[in-house]
């Protein structure tokens, strides 16, 4: 996709799910998701907004049916490891509508499974300013992005309002929030989802340098639930350019939204105060990158299923009717 065909879907980007459309049903709206809650499943809409610092800021083109065609890219690839919470003919494909996604109802965790495989993000910002990383001490001399020896189970609590804090394991377990055999199966998971993803993205010359993970419950079993190894929840570098960039200090070439957040912050903001406007060619840069982020990860060139948000509206109000009701 071209950046004119992506300046041309400026106007078409999806905001949000029209109420009507959830036929009377209860409607949650998260940063980047609206969830219709039916009585045995939910519908999964991720919409084109696009958040930072814990703040919706803009939309985004694509960015929503990027997110839910990777992830359901990622669950078909990942089920032999533990089953995951869409139901049969409920994946973006099959609905017809390439931002949603059907699924079980599960009894969330409630915490998110980070894994990092290298230093960088908020675990490198922790670590410079001398804390430990989710209860884990690292070694002094460590450098930005460093790849650790095998990769860290990080977790952090999941905040209604403001921003989620990081927690051992340990805490976890000893504060009651998982039963520990819970929590050791999550991690055990985690972890072989993560080289999974790895090696997956190794095969597209990709390093997948940190993601998150959420599970639920289902039936007594454990299941993974949400997104998985979106470039929304997870961090893709290019891999031919790491060791360069990592040797000169320089940031890696990244598929995720990092340079968003890096362009706010250039700007002095960080999720305090009023934003800076979001110019459209930071949009359509952006839009750009998760494209990118789809086309590198999947192999498959972008083509979308969707057309324009109210005729995505109309097909999601036959799938609420025909599914949910």
């Amino acid at each position: 996709m071209t950046e004119g065909e992506v300046e041309s879907a400026l106007s078409l980007a999806f905001a949000s799910l029209n109420d009507a459309e959830a036929k009377g049903l209860p409607v949650y709206r998260g940063k980047v998701r609206d969830v219709v809650v039916g009585d045995r499943a939910l519908l999964l809409v991720a919409s084109d907004r696009i958040s930072a610092f814990d703040r919706v800021l803009s939309t985004v083109p694509f960015k929503g049916e990027v997110l839910s065609r990777v992830s359901a890219w990622w669950f078909e690839r990942c089920r032999d490891i533990l089953p995951n919470h869409i139901l049969p003919g409920g994946d973006p494909s099959s609905l017809g509508v390439g931002r949603v996604s059907l699924v079980a109802k599960v009894e969330m965790l409630p915490v998110e499974v980070v894994v990092r495989g290298y230093l960088s993000g908020s675990a490198w910002r922790d670590y410079r300013a001398g804390k430990n990383v989710s209860g884990i001490e690292l070694p002094r001399g460590l450098s930005r992005d460093e790849r650790f020896p095998v990769p860290l189970v990080t977790p952090t609590t999941k905040e209604e309002g403001g921003h989620d804090r990081p927690i051992s394991g340990r805490e976890i377990v000893d504060s009651g929030l998982v039963e520990p055999e819970l929590w050791l199966e999550a991690e055990r998971d985690a972890l072989a989802l993560f080289r999974r993803g790895q090696e997956l993205a190794a095969r597209s010359g990709l390093i997948l340098a940190d993601t998150k993970y959420e599970f639920g419950v289902r039936e007594g079993r454990l299941v993974l639930a949400d997104e998985l190894h979106s470039p929304d929840s997870s961090r893709y570098w290019r891999a031919e350019s790491y060791e360069r960039l990592f040797l000169a200090g320089e940031d890696q070439r990244e598929l995720d939204k990092e340079p968003f957040r890096r362009w706010l912050a250039q700007r002095g903001y960080a999720g305090e105060g009023a934003p800076p406007p979001i110019p459209d060619s930071v949009r359509v840069e952006t839009a750009l990158r998760y494209l990118q982020a789809y086309e590198a990860i999947t192999g498959e060139g972008f083509v979308s299923i969707g057309s324009d948000p109210q005729s995505e509206s109309d097909a999601i109000g036959r799938i609420v009717a025909e599914r949910l009701l």
